[in-house]
């Protein structure tokens, strides 16, 4: 039976790339109507992770489900937004274009690109060519994407990274609103100051979830007063053997009876140089 109070809920989740495993039995659970972060330094395997929520990413083993669905449902493909690193955008068209263009595909109200603009603060730009834009203005059309359609759930791959400190808050605002609206949301970073505005954290290291906790919990537990230095805390542990990674009884909502089959869906765009009939992000 699925938990239905979460929007993803993994067990014993392996993905492998190539003949190496990346992901090594994760248990973990996304509540609905929450900005869950997902944290740890580059490499550590968030993205792998994040692709395999949004059907981007085979899995070796474990289950993996996404609005009580098998991930990879073709049903959540309208229900999921993915945002990559990597802006998956045309260049070739202007910010309103972009926005009309993947609106139509998933058959989004004409109303949604003026409201996503609004969101992202890009109604300045909204008639430039996406090509003519900063690197931050660029992440911020795809996330407009993303947005469109008013998903269920909301994939972000370091959505701020880049971005001014004023514009990053008002991006975590923005993020804060959608989860009190009941939008669930799965947010990465490598930046640990950023777990401060998170309901919730995921801290991976190495392909092993090493907490998943409150921020506030999170230093408790480790005796720290800041994000690094809990991660750091937890690092130090997971080295010298005395703590093994997270897995799904240590976490109230986790239990084995709540985790049907794997596979994931994305509202993503595909990004090879040519128009295609997917959309919201790059799965490549």
């Amino acid at each position: 039976m699925v938990n239905s109070s979460a929007a993803v809920v993994a067990a014993g989740l392996r993905v492998r790339r190539g003949k190496a495993e990346v992901l090594h039995g994760l248990d973990f659970s996304v509540p609905s109507g929450q900005v869950v972060g997902l944290l740890g330094p580059s490499g550590s395997g968030k993205s792998t992770l994040m692709r395999a929520i949004v059907g981007a990413q085979r899995m070796a083993s474990g289950e993996l489900t996404v609005l009580g669905m098998p991930s990879g449902s073709p049903t959540l493909r309208r229900q999921v937004g993915y945002v990559t690193q990597a802006p998956s955008v045309y260049d070739d068209l202007t910010v309103v274009q972009n926005l009309r263009y993947f609106s139509t595909i998933i058959g989004a109200p004409a109303s949604d690109c003026a409201r996503v603009l609004r969101e992202v603060d890009l109604e300045p730009q909204g008639h430039q060519l996406v090509g003519n834009l900063s690197g931050g203005q660029r992440s911020r059309v795809s996330l407009g994407v993303a947005l469109l359609g008013s998903p269920r759930l909301l994939v972000l791959d370091e959505p701020t990274v880049g971005l001014d400190p004023v514009l990053r808050r008002a991006l975590w605002g923005l993020f804060a609103s959608l989860a009190v609206s009941g939008v669930s949301l799965l947010v990465s970073s490598h930046v640990m100051d950023e777990a401060r505005r998170c309901d919730r954290i995921l801290l991976l290291h190495d392909g092993l979830l090493l907490a998943d906790e409150t921020p506030d919990g999170l230093l408790a537990r480790t005796k720290t007063t800041d994000a690094d230095d809990a991660f750091l805390a937890l690092i130090a542990e997971a080295e010298a053997g005395n703590r093994s990674p997270v897995h799904a009884t240590d976490h109230p909502e986790h239990h084995p009876e709540h985790h049907p089959e794997h596979r994931a869906g994305h509202h993503a765009a595909k990004h090879d140089g040519t128009r295609d009939t997917k959309h919201h992000g790059n799965a490549e």
